[in-house]
C-alpha cells in the first residue's frame, strides 16, 4: 500500500485509540475513526507476543495483502488501526483474510 494509505504519526494513532470506536474478534482488534478524506488510511500494530521480527513481518505482509484486495469494498472516509492478537502467528494467508472480513464487517468498514 502506498504511503498515503497509512497512518504513520503516533498523534494519528493516539486520535484513532481514544477518540474511535473499538471491534474485535479472536484475531484481530480493530479501532475506527470517521473523518472527511479522498481515501481511507490503514495503521498495522503486531506486538512482540506475535513472534520474533521475521514473524511479525510475515502477518504484516498477510494483512497488507487481504488489505488489498478488499480495498474496493473499503469506504473512503475512515481511518482505521488493525491490532494483530497472538494468535495470527499460527495462521494461513486464507484464515487471516477470512479473520480479517469478518472484524472489518462488524466495523461496517465493508459491506
Amino acid at each position: 500500500m502506498r504511503k498515503s494509505y497509512r497512518v504513520k504519526s503516533e498523534q494519528d494513532f493516539q486520535k484513532v485509540f481514544q477518540t474511535g470506536n473499538s471491534f474485535a474478534n479472536r484475531k484481530f482488534v480493530v479501532y475506527v475513526l470517521p473523518k472527511e478524506q479522498p481515501h481511507f488510511r490503514v495503521g498495522l500494530s503486531v506486538g512482540k507476543k506475535v513472534g520474533n521480527a521475521v514473524k511479525r513481518n510475515e502477518v504484516k505482509r498477510k494483512i497488507r495483502a487481504s488489505l488489498i484486495d478488499m480495498k474496493p469494498r473499503i469506504s473512503p472516509a475512515i481511518d482505521f488501526i488493525i491490532i494483530a492478537r497472538p494468535s495470527t502467528a499460527a495462521c494461513s494467508s486464507k484464515e487471516i483474510y477470512s479473520n480479517l472480513a469478518h472484524v472489518l464487517k462488524l466495523a461496517k468498514i465493508i459491506q
